[in-house]
This record gives C-alpha cells, sequence and structure tokens, in this order.
C-alpha cells in the first residue's frame, strides 16, 4: 500500500464525522478515522489491535506497536473525535481541509487529528528496523465527552509504554500539569403551594439562594487554601454555570437546580472534596424542609501532574526549547497517570482555535512538531 502525503491523511481523517457527545442526537462513532490510521501505521510494519469499546458498537481505541514488545517504550497518543460542529458559521466546509493565510482549516484539524498523521509522517523518514523499545501510537476514543476511550485502557491495565506524549495543540509547549473538572448538579426539594400563602410552601428557589452563598463561601476558603502559581489562573475555581426553578410567578417554587462546574489544581482530590462541599452545603441548611441532593454531571476527570524532573518532560522541553508548564482544560493524561505512564501534553495548534468555527492549524507549526516527533523516537526508543 501507499501512504498518502501528509496533507491527505488529515484531510481524509478530518473528512471522517467522528463526534462524540454527551447528547445522543450528535454523537457519532469513530472507526472509519480508526480504519485510516490502522491502514496506513500496517503498510509501516506496526503490529494493529483494535480495542473495542464496552457498550459502544461504533468505537474503538487503536494500539499500533512496532518494535520488541513490552511496556518500557513510548507512546504517541491523540483522541479520534470531535465537538459537535454548525458548518453554516463556517467560511469552508468544516468536514473538507482547506488551505488559506498559510492554515489547515476543518473540524478537528488543531484538535486533534492532525498529530497522528504527522506522527506517521515522521516515523515512515526513518530507520526503525533496529528499535530497542517498543513505539506505540494510540488513537482513542470518546476524549470529547465521555474520556470512555482512556478508561477503557485503565479498566483493561494496559500500561502500553514508559513514556507518552498527547498531542493536544499546546503550541507545542510542553505541559506537565493540568486541573481536574468536575461538573455536578444540585438540587433542592421543597414543598409548592400559592403564592398568596408562604406558609403554604417551602420555597426551593429562596432556598437555592443560601445555598449559592454557602457554595461561593465554600469557594473562597479552597481557594485561600490552595494555590499554584504555575497556572495562569493560580487557584481552583468555582463556576455556577446553569440554575432552573419553579414553573409560574404565582406558585411557590418546589424544585430547584443548580449546576456547576469545579477546577481543582494537582494534588486535590475531586470525591473528596465534592464531599468537603456536601458536607458543608447540608450543615448550612441544618434543619430546614429543604431536602439536598447532589449528583455527578459527568465522572469527573482528576488533576494531572507529571513530576518536573521526568526524562519525558526534560526532552520534550529540549527539543521545543520551552519550559513544561501548566493549563486549565483537561486531558487523557491522568488515566495515563493511573496506568504508571509518564506523561506530557504537546502538540501542535492552539487550543484557542479549537472548539470553534473556523478551527486550523498553522502551517508552520507542522515541521517543528515533526522534529519533536523524530527526536523522541531517537531518544526513546532507538538508543
Amino acid at each position: 500500500m501507499v501512504i498518502p502525503s501528509l496533507r491527505e491523511m488529515i484531510a481524509r481523517v478530518v473528512a471522517e464525522p467522528s463526534v462524540s457527545s454527551v447528547h445522543p442526537g450528535f454523537d457519532q462513532g469513530n472507526r472509519a478515522v480508526i480504519a485510516h490510521l490502522a491502514e496506513w501505521l500496517e503498510a509501516l510494519g506496526f503490529r494493529i489491535e483494535i480495542q473495542d469499546l464496552p457498550g459502544h458498537a461504533d468505537k474503538a481505541n487503536l494500539i499500533a506497536t512496532l518494535g520488541p514488545d513490552g511496556d518500557e517504550g513510548l507512546i504517541f497518543s491523540g483522541h479520534t473525535d470531535t465537538v459537535p460542529c454548525d458548518p453554516a458559521l463556517w467560511r469552508s466546509d468544516p468536514f473538507t481541509l482547506t488551505e488559506r493565510d498559510g492554515r489547515l482549516y476543518g473540524l478537528g484539524s488543531a484538535d486533534m487529528k492532525s498529530f497522528l498523521p504527522l506522527v506517521i509522517e515522521t516515523v515512515r523518514g526513518m530507520r526503525l528496523r533496529d528499535l530497542r523499545r517498543p513505539l506505540v501510537v494510540l488513537a482513542t476514543a470518546d476524549e470529547e465527552s465521555s474520556m470512555d476511550g482512556a478508561q477503557a485502557l485503565v479498566d483493561a491495565g494496559r500500561r502500553l509504554g514508559r513514556y507518552a506524549v498527547i498531542g493536544e495543540p499546546t503550541s507545542l509547549r510542553p505541559i506537565r500539569m493540568h486541573k481536574g473538572i468536575l461538573m455536578d448538579r444540585i438540587t433542592l426539594t421543597g414543598r409548592a403551594g400559592h403564592s398568596s400563602n408562604p406558609a403554604l410552601g417551602v420555597s426551593a428557589l429562596e432556598g437555592m439562594h443560601t445555598v449559592i452563598a454557602a457554595i461561593l463561601e465554600w469557594r473562597s476558603t479552597i481557594q485561600a487554601a490552595n494555590r499554584n502559581p504555575a497556572f495562569e489562573v493560580p487557584v481552583p475555581t468555582l463556576n455556577l454555570g446553569h440554575i432552573h426553578g419553579g414553573d409560574n410567578p404565582n406558585r411557590i417554587c418546589g424544585h430547584c437546580e443548580l449546576h456547576y462546574d469545579l477546577r481543582l489544581l494537582p494534588g486535590m482530590d475531586n470525591e473528596a472534596m465534592r464531599a468537603d462541599l456536601l458536607a458543608h452545603l447540608r450543615r448550612t441548611l441544618g434543619a430546614s424542609e429543604l431536602r439536598l441532593a447532589m449528583d455527578a454531571l459527568f465522572a469527573g476527570i482528576p488533576p494531572f501532574e507529571t513530576p518536573a524532573d521526568s526524562a519525558i518532560v526534560r526532552a520534550c522541553e529540549e527539543l521545543t526549547g520551552r519550559a513544561s508548564g501548566a493549563v486549565a482544560f483537561a486531558t487523557e493524561g491522568p488515566f495515563f497517570r493511573q496506568l504508571d505512564i509518564e506523561t506530557v501534553v504537546c502538540g501542535p495548534g492552539n487550543i484557542d482555535q479549537a472548539h470553534q468555527p473556523d478551527e486550523y492549524l498553522a502551517i508552520d507549526q507542522l515541521q517543528p512538531c515533526m522534529d519533536m516527533v523524530d527526536g523522541l523516537v531517537r531518544r526513546f526508543c532507538l538508543r
């Protein structure tokens, strides 16, 4: 088989719709993208494994391995899904790779369908017959929604290598830390009644006013106690993103719901902080007749950190010429760390171009990315 050019590889994976979403109406499979990558990697001599995702017949991870067996090698990882998009807001077809102004436009061009074709383009030009440690190319599913692809690796105990580079768009700045994310729903249930007599009901909406004040108090407390200057926003954040309660002005609100987003620093435990907030709210409401419930809108992503002195961190810093840093957005990194894989997030493109119309990857990021990949393979697999 003749492997297509780099541009054609990127164009083909962009052309395959692979949206993942918590909304079933938008959600799609990723097997068409996986099939392209598997075909090209197999042509280079990689051993191909398709890992099906339980409960998702149209979704899978790709694990492609070259060189000796073992789990002491290097992994290049990228997710194959994208967020939904509205084509009417784009200047060009989001599923057709379009070059203009020194940029490659297309859904997933930056986040992050271009990374694995860049890896393939790099390694096909290298002499790989003498690999001393395995080289793994990993393509995952559902990073943009459930993280089910990364979780499947954890559930199966698949420690595929000692080191990993996740090619998320960081403008080729190595990232060794990011915040964790929780998204929860707080529900207050009171008692509805006619608004002419407050004694007839228990207002969940007024109770939520008390709850919100308690949440903001708790936020101030944890921000005062936790700080990391490596982050642009050096404290944990909590955003109140959605509220709904009641159904009519002349009826006492019997039910109110609040959604929040909580982003925690490395070293903070998701479940412990969730439990701490819930206990604080219960103490605040005390003997109130209101019933309080908290449940997760999604499973959450733990904070991520790889030590600054890790060999993969130092190598990425040397090869890119940039010091490692931290970001607020989340990746599959903490799942890899659960498998004892030392991980850096570093890839072409800018996160500011992701998740919006006219997403693009600057062409001048392509060669520096391939230079980094080349250097990492030589350092961790060929020496």
